[in-house]
């Protein structure tokens, strides 16, 4: 039986309460006045810009569409002057493209894919593969008017030669200071600096590294290359790759330390490199100077 005279108790509160309950009171008051009088739908200026921003992505989805069904533009080419890298590029191996390059040291040409094929030693399936790429010069067609230029040519050639002999050649590895300062456009730094890479690399082996010393001009560049050349591969230590340290290979001027820990790395998971081909397959391999490295290395 509920006891009517006890009520009152329960509605008693202490002035602290009172002004607790009279807080909580007002701020439900202000909450349910938020609720009613403020709009949290989303402007229509929004979806505005999203329908905008989704037109546009359309747009740019299409024209990649557009792009990738592209069929590559490939660009013809004289095998003559095939690079290494960009025989590398084309599927050659190494000692293809040296055979290659020793013809046309002799001052040969191939004219025609067959010719190239018998030079290279490629196989039948890749030289399907390129040779619609190959473009060789119009006088390969029209020979009579090219047997008269070539008459022409010869003779100046042979002037040119007649010049040139008075220019006494020397290996760059045995230059002096002496020597190099001798060309136009070379001082004291830089025949130093030409001197500091020919013994941080053990010698030069091939006149195209001297491209690599920072300062040379092409015209000093092609100056050098009038007054010196490479008689003999200079006598140096060779790396032995499969079984050179972290430390050794990362002191290699052609190997920065990224590509020296690859290498590590890629000869404890697959064995040792049998040639500069399985080396050349490591990411970050400076490929178009493959030729040059492999001939610092012992496999």
């Amino acid at each position: 039986m509920i006891n009517f005279k006890m009520l009152p108790l329960y509605f008693k509160f202490t002035k602290q309460q009172r002004i607790g309950i009279f807080v909580l009171f007002m701020i439900i008051i202000v909450l349910q006045s938020i609720y009613f009088l403020v709009d949290f739908n989303q402007p229509e200026k929004i979806f505005s810009e999203k329908s905008e921003w989704m037109a546009l992505q359309s747009e740019i989805d299409a024209a990649k569409s557009i792009k990738n069904n592209e069929k590559h533009k490939e660009y013809t080419f004289n095998p003559n002057f095939i690079s290494d890298y960009k025989g590398y590029k084309l599927g050659m191996s190494v000692q293809e493209i040296d055979r290659l390059l020793v013809f046309r040291k002799e001052n040969k040409y191939v004219n025609s894919a067959e010719e190239f094929q018998q030079v290279t030693k490629i196989s039948d399936s890749l030289l399907k593969e390129i040779s619609p790429l190959f473009k060789f010069p119009d006088w390969v067609n029209n020979k009579k008017q090219y047997s008269e230029e070539r008459k022409e040519y010869k003779k100046y050639e042979k002037e040119s030669l007649i010049k040139k002999e008075k220019i006494a050649l020397v290996d760059i590895n045995v230059a002096t200071q002496e020597d190099l300062v001798k060309i136009y456009g070379i001082g004291e730094a830089l025949s130093s600096r030409i001197l500091k890479q020919k013994e941080i690399l053990g010698g030069f082996v091939s006149m195209e590294q001297l491209t690599e010393v920072w300062g040379l001009s092409p015209e000093v560049i092609y100056e050098l290359n009038t007054h010196f050349k490479i008689y003999e591969f200079p006598k140096f230590k060779k790396i032995a790759i499969n079984d050179a340290s972290l430390k050794e290979l990362s002191q290699f001027p052609y190997f920065k330390y990224v590509l020296a820990k690859q290498i590590i790395t890629d000869r404890s998971m697959n064995g040792d490199f049998k040639n500069i081909e399985d080396l050349a397959k490591i990411k970050g391999f400076p490929v178009e100077k493959a030729k040059i490295i492999s001939l610092y290395l012992e496999f």
